[in-house]
């Protein structure tokens, strides 16, 4: 019998410990090779374990075990061979009547539409389109069948099965009983609620609040953005405007880009942004890397493969460190508006908020516009009022007038006078 130890891996540096958040496998199941096994929590990430070989798994540890990095989680045999797969046995024909006849002909004419999924590890998972609605309508993935490749359930079956209709009873929300029910935090869970609290107590933490007119932004999407994204393969969102309205505003005002180390104040020459998204594992804040020197287009395509991973599961803790600065779009779930928490080590995050028409006063006239509240969080130690307060400042003033950001945050007219 040959058999391979599996050990947790490395997820990245200052990693010692990780959790095993699940077994996607059962004790002397037959595994394939690169099959996801478990999926592991750390405190920055949520990782897939996959199989090394091919073979029969024992399991070393349970779910919600802490283990160490290089630990063996599990055994591989991998001299075990494969299952056979069973046959259904040959059923006799017989002979039916010619309504019987018909109908068995019109049912088979329904199955050979439908695809038979393979039977394999893979079947009863959702894609990450379709696990998205299952979450939001509350359905379960033995309430759809999967037609996909080996098994998988396609967001087309999911539709499909919610126009079929499920049992109401399955499908409720609240069961009626005063039962309690704990759920232990994971790992990632509990190490972001640390560093809040260490936040709120080591930071001199401040907000300062503002407002912008979102017009000129959105008349420009209006206007490029087919165009765009014909051109980029790539959709023009608001993130890459805000983005590059702060990296601006971060040359002309570096301490907001700058972090506390003892009695240093660490400057940065460069502006990882990180930007806050939304995964199934809960808010993660994933690393524009250099975005200073990034077009609109190069940033929106960043932005949206980091999503992708984190939402996906698969984002590496790499990509979630170093940033100097965070953005937060809490306007995306509704809110009108908030005092986010700053991110440590970093001294400053932007917020921004839902879009609501308003009653603006403009040149001696009241006017609709689409506003949008600002909320900037920083760390009075380092970051002056003064600072903070001009650096949102700056921010608004080239979202309102979006040709400033192609100017290095100057007035074009400036630039062509030589001001």
């Amino acid at each position: 019998m040959s058999v391979l130890e599996m050990k947790v891996p490395s997820p990245g540096e200052s990693i010692s410990e990780v959790e095993i958040a699940e077994w996607l496998v059962s004790d002397g199941d037959y595994v394939e090779k690169d099959q996801t096994i478990a999926e592991v929590d750390s405190d920055k990430a949520t990782l897939e374990l996959p199989a090394e070989a091919a073979g029969k798994i024992t399991l070393k540890a349970e779910e919600g075990d802490t283990v160490e990095v290089g630990q063996v989680v599990c055994l591989i045999d991998t001299s075990a061979e494969a299952p056979e797969k069973k046959e259904e046995p040959k059923e006799e024909k017989k002979e039916a009547p010619a309504k019987e006849v018909k109908e068995e002909k019109k049912e088979k004419k329904k199955e050979e539409a439908k695809p038979a999924a393979k039977d394999s590890y893979a079947s009863g998972t959702a894609s990450p389109a379709a696990s998205k609605i299952m979450k939001e309508n509350n359905v379960s993935s033995n309430q759809v069948s999967g037609t996909g490749k080996d098994g998988r359930i396609t967001k087309q079956d999911v539709v499909s099965a919610m126009a079929a209709g499920f049992d109401t009873e399955s499908t409720s929300g609240w069961g009626g009983t005063r039962e309690k029910n704990p759920k232990k935090m994971s790992m990632l869970r509990r190490k972001v609620a640390e560093r809040l609290v260490a936040v709120k107590s080591e930071t001199a933490m401040l907000t300062t609040f503002n407002e912008v007119d979102m017009k000129p932004i959105m008349d420009l999407r209006k206007q490029y953005k087919k165009s765009f994204s014909e051109h980029h393969e790539v959709n023009l969102g608001f993130m890459s405007f805000f983005t590059k309205a702060v990296t601006e505003a971060l040359n002309l005002y570096p301490a907001v880009n700058a972090q506390i180390d003892g009695k240093n104040m660490i400057m940065h020459d460069y502006a990882d942004i990180g930007i806050a998204v939304s995964s199934p594992k809960g808010l993660m804040v994933p690393v524009v890397r250099n975005a200073e020197q990034m077009s609109l287009a190069e940033i929106e395509k960043e932005i949206k493969r980091l999503a992708i991973k984190a939402r996906d599961g698969k984002i590496t803790p790499d990509e979630m460190t170093g940033g100097t600065f965070t953005i937060t779009n809490g306007g995306v779930f509704g809110s009108m508006m908030s005092t986010p928490i700053i991110n440590p080590p970093q001294s400053a995050i932007l917020g921004m908020h839902n879009i609501v028409e308003r009653p603006m006063a403009i040149d001696g006239k009241v006017e609709i516009r689409p506003m949008m509240y600002l909320a900037l969080s920083y760390d009075h130690r380092i970051i002056d009022g003064k600072e903070s307060v001009s650096f949102l400042v700056k921010v608004k003033e080239m979202l309102e007038n979006p040709e400033r950001m192609i100017f290095g945050g100057k007035d074009p007219y400036q630039v062509l006078l030589g001001l």
